[in-house]
């Protein structure tokens, strides 16, 4: 049996910080392997990269998720008792909610709420003069997605709500105020959405049919009880916080379309826009890593992994692979042409199925809201890049280019 190789530190939980989403990269490349174990928060730890690694990782007879994400990211990102930290037919049952929210007819309806939301803001943006995109676009998702959602939201409390879900987006792995942030954040939100699960139960409220409040207050598990209202009001928040996260692959796509101002020519087709997509979501960074915990003992190769041991999958470094994605450093969307789909080599938002596995149920909706953007960006309007802070510094997680990309002498295309 293979030893597996270890990182030197007694804890590396400082270097995972300060390396950021090249942490298990550089330690792969130190090792020539791609997996090698470490401690984190104190304990024993296995990180892996690649494609093997994610068809391993998502393998639910071999890991479970409950236990996985560390309790300050509960406590910010993903709350307790949610979908992300289930298994079994706990997990399907749930992960079924969420599906029977994603139709084709569904996601298009919540593309055409943002761009008639982007649409509505030009006028004022036309005054501006100057404008921060990821600022005006979490603003407009959290609008639009609310409205997708059949969640009520006055003018009054949009900034707060859009305030509140950028602090648990962007918190999980933070220290100091950032992270007391995202925990207030998370306070303010499970009550606010607790309050509106119940007052659909008690029928003084009542969001149309088919709607994510108005399927999460009324889902039954199995055995035919509701959702506690704090986990309901958990899972209305993995409806609406992932969907305020896309703000940062739009920033991306605006960089991207900077950088690269021949795509812009481009994506007026619709196969090019989808290449162009996915390019984004695979070179830029978005979600580092991803936790599992081995349910029982068993050996891949050459390697053991005991029961209960903490696993992280590099979801950043398996998008940025060397045999996986050819010239991985290079922003190429030509390379999406005849992908076959395959979920375990583009993981953002994770790998496997997204039926019943851990794969991200809202990814259909991210790249529709990323599409709609592109469009927006090089049909409707036209702007001006001025010299700025456009650097996108990989030990901050999330990441975001240091200005939040801002734009100026915005007009609309005549």
């Amino acid at each position: 049996m293979a030893t597996i190789p270890t990182d030197r530190s007694p804890d590396s939980t400082l270097a995972f910080l300060r390396a950021g989403y090249r942490f298990i990269g550089q330690r792969c490349e130190r090792y020539g392997t791609d997996i090698f174990q470490t401690r984190l928060l104190l304990e024993p730890t296995i990180c892996l990269r690649g494609r093997a690694a994610a068809e391993l990782f998502y393998d639910a007879d071999r890991f479970v998720r409950e236990g996985a994400m560390p309790a300050r990211g509960q406590r910010t990102l993903t709350g307790r008792g949610g979908v992300q930290g289930l298994d079994g037919d706990a997990h399907h049952d749930r992960k079924a909610m969420f599906m029977s929210l994603m139709t084709p007819t569904a996601v298009r309806r919540l593309g055409q709420l943002f761009a008639d939301e982007w649409q509505a803001r030009l006028p004022a943006w036309e005054l501006a003069g100057t404008v921060t995109l990821h600022t005006e676009v979490a603003s407009m998702l959290t609008r639009a997605v609310c409205a997708w959602a059949g969640v009520p939201l006055s003018d009054g409390e949009l900034d707060r709500r859009t305030a509140d879900l950028q602090a648990m987006i962007d918190s999980a792995a933070a220290l100091g105020p950032r992270h007391w942030r995202g925990r207030l954040g998370r306070l303010r939100g499970e009550h606010w959405a607790g309050d509106l699960v119940e007052r659909v139960r008690g029928g003084s409220l009542s969001p149309p049919d088919g709607t994510a409040l108005r399927v999460i207050a009324e889902h039954r598990d199995g055995e035919g009880h509701r959702l506690p209202r704090r986990v309901a009001a958990v899972e209305l928040l993995n409806v609406l916080r992932p969907t305020v996260a896309v703000a940062r692959f739009v920033v991306f796509a605006a960089l991207a379309l900077h950088d690269h101002p021949a795509w812009r020519q481009r994506v007026r087709d619709d196969e090019a826009t989808g290449q162009f997509v996915q390019e984004v979501r695979r070179y830029y960074p978005f979600f580092p890593v991803a936790a599992a915990r081995v349910r029982r003992d068993f050996d891949w190769q050459g390697y053991h992994f005991p029961q209960g041991r903490r696993v992280l999958l590099d979801l950043y470094g398996t998008d940025h692979h060397p045999e996986v994605w050819p010239e991985p450093e290079r922003f190429r969307p030509e390379r999406f042409a005849g992908w076959p789909g395959d979920p375990f080599t583009l993981v953002p938002q994770g790998g496997g199925g997204h039926l019943t596995g851990h794969r991200c149920a809202g990814e259909w909706i991210t790249i529709e809201l990323m599409k709609r953007a592109v469009t927006l960006l090089t049909e409707v309007i036209r702007y001006d890049v001025p010299p700025q802070d456009l650097a996108v510094d990989l030990s901050r997680m999330p990441a975001l280019p240091g200005s939040g990309f801002v734009v100026t002498a915005v007009r609309r295309v005549h």
